[in-house]
């Protein structure tokens, strides 16, 4: 397949023809780079699953444009929805509805409930108005990798795989969305992301967060919303944590470190720019500044992936605060080691 690369300026409409045709467009949101169908192609869906390689028990994403699109998409708006609607919407929010009866089981993976967002992308919104459709749209890479915040990464794992994609630059947040559970009392967030739990908290005070954030699910437990199940955002290389306190952090790197190079090993160090000059290894990358969480939430999953790109064996990390943007930042980096951390 000849995959089309098109610029965010360009006109959109023939990335629109391509989705209403039962088409995959990858385009860019204000988190990461999404893969989309259109919602109510069972066909097209499908699609979405076998390009990324991604398991057919793990929901997707409904993105929309207007709130009037949620009418043939749930079948009630709750109080509690529409207050973070009011608060969030447009925005890195995802919201779990009980789901209307057109939604596709091919979306919903069999549930009964769906995950519906309205991003605040310029590009994104407008290919939704382009073409008419709600698009159902997971992160546009290959299952289990860091997710694209360019569209570098978006080529490199899908091209010739998938009819086009956007190239609309860097994403703002480069994390994905926050998911909260509506269905539920008390709401229940199922992703940590952009909206932390101390904005929520400020709406509703009595919002809970799933205990599948910090622990795996089982085998045959099926995802609420995506990435609660499987081994997400990891490079090739192995990823280990090192948490505690920085002035015992670092010397447990270093000394971790020059073992795994006696080893036979190629290291990488996750630092920040506060750190990047106390540590010696074949690779030292910078992720952002503890000043600005913010910075590390942009750059994370490029990090990882220019690990991959300097072909590293093992990634030693900082860890990072859990509070405020640090609880989605340690969430995918946890995950992304396999919840291997050592602590010092």
């Amino acid at each position: 397949m000849n995959t089309l690369i098109f610029s965010s300026s360009e006109d959109l409409s023939q990335a629109a023809h391509i989705l209403r045709a039962g088409g995959l467009v990858a385009v860019p949101t204000e988190t990461v780079y999404g893969l989309a169908a259109n919602a109510f192609d069972s066909q097209a869906v499908t699609h979405i699953f076998k390009a990324k390689g991604r398991p057919n028990d793990n929901p997707l994403i409904i993105h929309i444009a207007s709130l009037h699109m949620l009418e043939d998409l749930v079948t009630e708006i709750s109080p509690v929805a529409k207050q973070l609607i009011d608060a969030f919407w447009p925005g890195p929010l995802t919201l779990i509805f009980k789901a209307s009866p057109k939604v596709p089981k091919a979306v919903t993976c069999g549930l009964d409930t769906v995950a519906i967002r309205f991003p605040s992308h310029p590009v994104i919104k407008e290919l939704i108005k382009a073409s008419g459709l709600p698009l159902a749209a997971p992160s546009a890479n290959t299952s289990g990798k860091p997710s694209p915040t360019n569209a570098r990464r978006v080529i490199e794992d899908l091209e010739g795989k998938i009819e086009a994609i956007i190239d609309g630059g860097e994403c703002e947040v480069g994390l994905e969305s926050t998911v909260v559970d509506t269905t539920c009392l008390p709401p229940t967030i199922l992703r940590p992301g952009g909206i932390t739990l101390e904005m929520l908290k400020e709406i509703l005070p009595d919002v809970t967060v799933d205990p599948a954030i910090l622990n795996s699910l089982k085998i045959n437990e099926l995802p609420k919303a995506p990435g609660m199940k499987y081994t997400h955002y990891s490079p090739n290389a192995e990823v280990i944590i090192i948490e505690g306190e920085l002035n015992k952090v670092i010397p447990r790197m270093q000394h971790l470190c020059l073992e795994a190079q006696k080893a036979g090993k190629r290291v990488g160090i996750l630092a920040t720019d506060e750190t990047k000059a106390l540590f010696k290894a074949d690779v030292i990358l910078s992720v952002g500044t503890m000043s600005q969480l913010s910075t590390i939430a942009a750059h994370l999953f490029e990090t990882l992936r220019h690990f991959d790109d300097e072909k590293v064996d093992i990634i030693y990390s900082l860890s990072f605060p859990k509070s405020g943007m640090g609880g989605a930042i340690m969430n995918r980096l946890e995950k992304s080691a396999g919840h291997h951390i050592i602590k010092v």
